[in-house]
């Protein structure tokens, strides 16, 4: 598996005693390849998984768009802890569609030695769409978190990328609000040939400097980051009709920009609370989805 260079992460090297990093059981592996079929369905026709990664079956389950799978990425192992190496690589090819999400919040427990990452790639051939809408990532007291996300999207593919991050357990005992040690998280995209569309890279040390203060959190405790790459012509329709916006009865803000060289949009939204940023989050996918796919996205299951 392959490890970032982020000097960052540097203090947070050494081997836990009680598993190391590389033991079984800790690299978890998943590669997805989605193609269509002769009748024009999109399928999940490559699949390979390694524990704690588990991907079960693909459904057909949106209402909206019938052909679409949706993919559910489970982990059995619980939360990330110390030295996990998860890795994770799909693929949609001409033309085809899916929708991925995770079962549950991804949670990050307390970690004293080493690290936990994250290495993700995402490749998206002519004319495919996706929606890549996982649920919040939750890190606890001591985590150390590295993310390192790869796009590499074709210029008439449509790829909706979010992520959001919660300040730790709010609500556990007395809080844990900005206790984790380091949050690295880097998203970089490109052509299929290789042409650089733009890189993202936060990192965030609460003990170095506090999350809290105005400029960055200022008082919220969720935030939500979304990538769309798509053609120039929808993310002209949809930054023109997508407003920035603060609400300070609501906690909500939420504010959008163009990503460098007419590849797509960044979006980003605070809250105080998961629900509402979530709901900002599918919001702005059910806008990206009508534009693109004529269709929009079909409300939340109640129990999600």
């Amino acid at each position: 598996m392959r490890e970032s260079g982020a000097r960052e992460m540097a203090p947070y090297l050494a081997q836990p005693p009680a598993m190391p990093v590389g033991t079984p059981g800790k690299t978890g592996y998943l590669r997805l390849g989605f193609e269509r079929d002769a009748s024009g369905r999109s399928i999940l026709r490559e699949w390979e998984r390694r524990a704690p990664l588990i991907v079960q079956q693909a459904l057909y389950f949106d209402e909206e768009m019938p052909d679409m799978p949706c993919v559910y990425i489970l982990s059995s192992g619980g939360p990330n802890v110390d030295g996990d190496r998860y890795e994770q690589h799909i693929t949609l090819r001409r033309g085809a569609c899916a929708h991925i999400s995770t079962g549950a919040a991804t949670k990050l427990a307390e970690m004293r030695y080493n690290h936990a990452a994250l290495t993700q790639r995402f490749e998206l051939d002519e004319e495919a769409y996706m929606e890549y809408l996982p649920e919040p990532t939750i890190p606890c007291r001591h985590t150390r978190f590295r993310a390192d996300t790869t796009l590499r999207v074709a210029p008439s593919a449509t790829l909706f990328y979010a992520e959001i991050y919660m300040s730790g357990r709010k609500h556990f005992g007395a809080g844990e609000r900005f206790a984790y040690d380091i949050l690295s998280v880097c998203t970089h995209a490109e052509r299929p040939d290789g042409t650089p569309l733009f890189r993202e890279k936060f990192v965030v040390r609460p003990e170095a400097h506090r999350p809290e203060t105005l400029g960055t959190m200022n008082g919220y405790d969720v935030f939500a980051n979304v990538v769309v790459l798509t053609p120039p012509e929808h993310a002209d329709r949809l930054y023109d009709r997508t407003e920035a916006f603060i609400d300070r009865d609501a906690g909500l803000a939420a504010g959008i920009s163009r990503l460098p060289n007419d590849c797509g949009l960044l979006y980003k939204a605070l809250g105080r609370e998961t629900g509402p940023v979530k709901r900002l989050v599918r919001a702005f996918c059910s806008d990206v989805r009508l534009e693109t796919q004529g269709r929009p996205l079909p409300p939340e299951f109640p129990w999600r």
